[in-house]
């Protein structure tokens, strides 16, 4: 086959066009990465209320919400 001849042939990209739209619409995997961001944001919150927590401040509150709350009368 000439050059000239292999760029004159219609070029179908259907096939191809076909296959990625086949992969895109694929959803395996996106429980997956839903369940690790939602694991990230926890871990992440959970670092975030340490920090706060480990706070002299904040720990004296608690303590006195605590001592308030088992106070009797």
């Amino acid at each position: 086959m000439t050059r000239d001849r292999a760029l004159r042939r219609p070029f179908d990209a259907a096939p191809r066009r076909n296959a990625l739209l086949g992969r895109l619409a694929e959803d395996r995997g996106a429980a997956t990465a839903e369940y690790v961001v939602a694991t990230l944001a926890a871990v992440g919150f959970a670092g975030l209320l340490a920090v706060i927590l480990a706070g002299d401040e904040v720990r004296g509150i608690l303590t006195d919400l605590v001592r308030n709350a088992l106070t009797v009368g």
